[in-house]
């Protein structure tokens, strides 16, 4: 057998085959791809989804911009996860909530990966409810930010230290500092 291979691997045709095959893979294999520059009319777009999910909570508002900024999706966004699952949109929405999603609102599955993709707002709104509801179910800040990202620990101390760091950049080392009226809300 290993000789009949040996024979099929020195023909030119069946190594330019394999060397096809190859190729042809990595460019139909969904893989997590680098940031794509939003234009000015889609970053405009998703700040303003932004602004309405903060709901005037500055805190809020600053929160999901380190989530988006970490993420780095863009409105049409589908990113494959090494585990199957795909990352949607500007916020970049796994799919295992999407089943979650379709039952809290009453929607069939394929509406919701849909509007998670190219909706902004409803991009927003899901991943303020994420986040919120990890704040609700931790009682941490930081460990929400964390769950947004993963259920393992570690993996949430990592994304949380990211997050920080695009919050800090953004909104300057006093970001985290609370404002008499902000801090309040």
């Amino acid at each position: 057998m290993s000789v009949h291979r040996s024979r099929l691997a020195r023909r030119p045709n069946f190594r330019m085959l394999l060397a096809a095959i190859a190729i042809l893979s990595a460019v139909l294999t969904s893989t997590p791809a680098l940031a794509k520059r939003a234009s000015p009319g889609e970053a405009a777009e998703i700040a303003r989804c932004i602004r309405i999910a903060a709901r005037g909570y500055g805190w809020l508002e600053k929160t999901l911009w380190g989530l988006r900024e970490q993420e780095a999706g863009w409105i049409g966004a589908e990113v494959a996860n090494t585990n199957g699952t795909h990352d949607l949109g500007p916020l970049q929405i796994n799919t295992w909530w999407v089943p979650r999603v379709a039952r809290l609102i009453n929607r069939p599955e394929h509406h919701v990966r849909h509007w998670l993709r190219y909706d902004a707002c409803f991009n927003a709104e899901v991943a303020r409810w994420i986040f919120l509801s990890g704040l609700e179910s931790t009682g941490d800040y930081w460990k929400a930010v964390g769950v947004y990202h993963s259920p393992t620990v570690w993996r949430q101390r990592n994304y949380a230290a990211k997050v920080a760091t695009h919050m800090r950049a953004r909104f300057g080392t006093s970001v985290f500092a609370a404002s008499s009226a902000e801090g309040r809300r």
